[in-house]
């Protein structure tokens, strides 16, 4: 699946949790204790985690070196939810979310994608096919599709080290593309 930050669908209901602001993102703050809740979050239809502490090894590397970044909601000063992924040239591949508190890990999603539209990536690789993805205009691509994308994506630029939120919000919720459908 792959989400084009551009076309990002944001239901109403969590428009009016956006609007709530009842959490505080913020970008690679946190990112060892969002990978070790997204591998303790319990998944339906799942039995135990893909996040095995070889894989932790890795992407702590991966973040120390200024490639894989994590997006955090925190509540009263409490991490609430985030995710996680890669990030390449003007492609991000989204790695896995946890949530402790209702839509906070999609509350950071939406900001993700706000900052990646700012910043202009072309493509946001979500790996795996959920209905939650697909609600926030997600599709499936044919190989040959995404391939050519990713390649171009891919001559630019990595936007490597700590990433940091800027003040400035350029919402999505103001467009016409984030209506809910």
């Amino acid at each position: 699946m792959v989400l084009l930050p551009a076309a990002l669908r944001v239901p109403r209901s969590l428009r009016k949790r956006i609007r709530q602001r009842r959490y505080e993102i913020t970008a690679d703050e946190a990112f060892a204790e969002v990978l070790e809740s997204c591998a303790r979050t319990p998944r339906p239809g799942q039995d135990g985690t893909w996040i095995t502490p070889e894989m932790r090894a890795a992407y702590v590397e991966l973040h120390r070196l200024g490639f894989a970044h994590s997006v955090e909601a925190w509540s009263d000063g409490e991490l609430a939810g985030g995710l996680y992924g890669v990030s390449l040239g003007a492609a991000f591949f989204g790695e896995s979310m946890f949530a402790r508190e209702p839509d906070a890990s999609k509350v950071a999603f939406v900001r993700l994608m706000d900052v990646l539209q700012e910043w202009r990536f072309q493509l946001v690789d979500c790996q795996v096919h959920t209905e939650h993805l697909a609600r926030f205009g997600a599709v499936e691509w044919p190989r040959s599709r995404y391939l050519e994308a990713l390649e171009r994506a891919l001559e630019r630029p990595t936007r490597q080290g700590p990433w940091r939120l800027s003040s400035r919000v350029h919402s999505p919720l103001s467009e016409s593309s984030s209506q809910g459908r």
